[in-house]
């Protein structure tokens, strides 16, 4: 009898995606899913940097810190060499430098910091009291009910079949030419079962981290990252690793935008595990800017 094709999950792809090939020592190629996106997602990058860094490092050295830099628009169409270079591996932290290749150019680089885990201080700012994701509207619930009149591609961009699933609890910035408090906050959830590898958890983890985030340096204007009188890019991206744990449950994405200026908007985001536990916190540098005939 013949086996039905098995199906492969958006999670599954996301999976694939992040697993590198072995080009040479400290030389690794990425591929990108051929999803219809006219350029590769900052995320994924950042992503598969982050697992190249770490196939150089001792698994007993997690990372902790990441600084990275948007220079070109990634091709999906063809594939992406990382090259890792062994800047420093003292006794209790490692320096990774990474450079993202295309068509013989430089299009993306990174430097990661790995420290062997240490007892010390710990505190962080506690969670906001926010509407669990359990009362806020689904995905689909949103595409049904509300982004009916919305700009088609505010509707295609929700339906696209995606690795990870977002509950906002407002979606007034994307319908509304309001001119809005920049602020935002995101339950956000991986969408299938995720294995139990701290690397990989962290790999995803800075995946999901650029979604969503320049978005918010645009509400205090009464515009979103879907006007086409926008030019939108991420410039750069930063990001530190608190706290391990397991991304099997739904996670806060609270995020604000404190300056926009010079055609520039910064965002900072904070990653809070359901039970309130800070694991991550980032920043980030996009281009916002007005585009020469609006």
């Amino acid at each position: 009898m013949t086996q039905p094709p098995v199906t492969e999950t958006p999670v599954d792809l996301l999976l694939k995606t992040l697993d590198l090939e072995p080009l040479e020592v400290n030389l690794f190629r990425g591929t990108s899913p051929q999803v219809g996106w006219q350029r590769v997602f900052g995320g994924q990058v950042i992503a598969q940097a982050l697992v190249a860094a770490q196939r150089t490092v001792d698994e007993e050295r997690p990372v902790h810190s990441l600084h990275a830099y948007f220079m070109r628009p990634g091709d999906p169409s063809v594939p992406i060499i990382y090259q890792v270079e062994r800047l420093r591996d003292g006794g209790s932290f490692a320096t990774r430098q990474v450079l993202a290749i295309q068509h013989g150019k430089a299009i993306f680089s990174m430097l990661a910091s790995f420290q062997h885990e240490e007892e010390g201080y710990d505190h962080q700012f506690a969670m906001a009291d926010i509407t669990p994701p359990e009362q806020l509207m689904g995905e689909k619930e949103i595409r049904d009910m509300v982004l009916g009149d919305a700009p088609a591609n505010v509707r295609e961009y929700w339906s696209r079949p995606r690795p990870v699933e977002f509950r906002p609890t407002s979606f007034r910035h994307y319908i509304s030419k309001e001119k809005l408090e920049p602020k935002a906050d995101f339950w956000v959830r991986i969408t299938g079962p995720m294995p139990d590898d701290r690397r990989l958890q962290c790999a995803v983890l800075a995946y999901l981290s650029d979604m969503t985030l320049l978005d918010v340096s645009l509400y205090a204007h009464g515009v979103s990252i879907f006007d086409q009188r926008i030019q939108a890019a991420s410039l750069d991206h930063a990001m530190w690793f608190h706290r391990s744990a397991p991304l099997d449950d739904w996670m806060l994405y609270t995020q604000d935008s404190p300056s926009a200026s010079g055609a520039r908007g910064m965002s900072r985001g904070a990653i809070y595990t359901r039970s309130g536990q800070l694991i991550a916190s980032v920043a980030q540098e996009g281009l916002i800017r007005k585009k020469a005939n609006d």
